[in-house]
C-alpha cells in the first residue's frame, strides 16, 4: 500500500509541477510519477537547507515540498537540454 501512495504521490506532484513549468504537452503519467518521487526528494534537501521542518506523509505541506522539488528538476533539466523548446 505504501508504495501505491507514493506513486499516487509522485503522479500528482509531478502533473501539477509540469503544468506550471509548461511541459505537461511534454509528458506522459510515469514520466510525472518519477518527476514527482524525485522531486520530493530534492524538495526535502531545499527546505531542509532553509531549516524548515514539513511533517512527512501525505498532506498538503508535503505536497508543496514535492511540486517545488519537481519544479526545480524540471527547470534544471530544462536548462541542460538547452533552454526552452517549444
Amino acid at each position: 500500500m505504501n508504495i501505491l501512495v507514493w506513486i499516487i504521490f509522485g503522479a500528482l506532484a509531478g502533473w501539477i509541477a509540469s503544468i506550471i513549468m509548461k511541459k505537461n504537452k511534454q509528458m506522459g503519467a510515469i514520466a510525472n510519477i518519477v518527476v514527482g518521487i524525485v522531486g520530493a526528494f530534492i524538495g526535502g534537501y531545499i527546505v531542509d537547507f532553509f531549516g524548515v521542518e514539513v511533517e512527512a506523509g501525505f498532506n498538503l505541506p508535503s505536497l508543496l515540498v514535492a511540486i517545488l522539488g519537481a519544479v526545480v528538476l524540471l527547470y534544471v533539466i530544462g536548462l541542460l537540454r538547452g533552454g526552452r523548446r517549444r
